[in-house]
C-alpha cells in the first residue's frame, strides 16, 4: 500500500507534467501577418504560417489593399514580395 505522502508527491508530479504540457503546446501564438506573394501569374496575398491563399489578384496593387486591410484588422504586418519572392518592403500596423 503507497503511504499518502507518496501518493502526493504522484500527484503534484503528474499536474506539473500536465501544465508543462499545455503551457508547450501553446507557446506559439496566431500570427496574422499578410503576405502579398506571386501565384501562378497573378498576385495573392497568403496568410503567414498558410499553405492555401487567402485572396487572388491580377494586380499587385490590388493585392496590396486588401493584405493592409487584413493587417489593420488583426493590427499586423504586410510583407510585399518581388515577383522572384523576395521581399520588397514590409509595413506595420501594431
Amino acid at each position: 500500500m503507497l503511504k499518502s505522502s507518496n501518493s502526493k508527491n504522484w500527484i503534484n508530479i503528474l499536474i506539473e507534467l500536465l501544465e508543462a504540457f499545455f503551457k508547450s503546446s501553446n507557446s506559439r501564438p496566431r500570427t496574422w501577418h499578410q503576405h502579398v506573394v506571386p501565384y501562378e501569374d497573378d498576385w495573392a496575398v497568403r496568410r503567414e504560417g498558410n499553405k492555401r491563399i487567402t485572396s487572388k489578384h491580377r494586380k499587385q496593387s490590388t493585392a496590396i489593399r486588401k493584405a493592409k486591410t487584413l493587417a489593420k484588422k488583426h493590427k499586423a504586418d504586410v510583407i510585399i514580395h518581388r515577383a522572384d519572392g523576395t521581399i520588397r518592403d514590409r509595413i506595420s500596423f501594431d
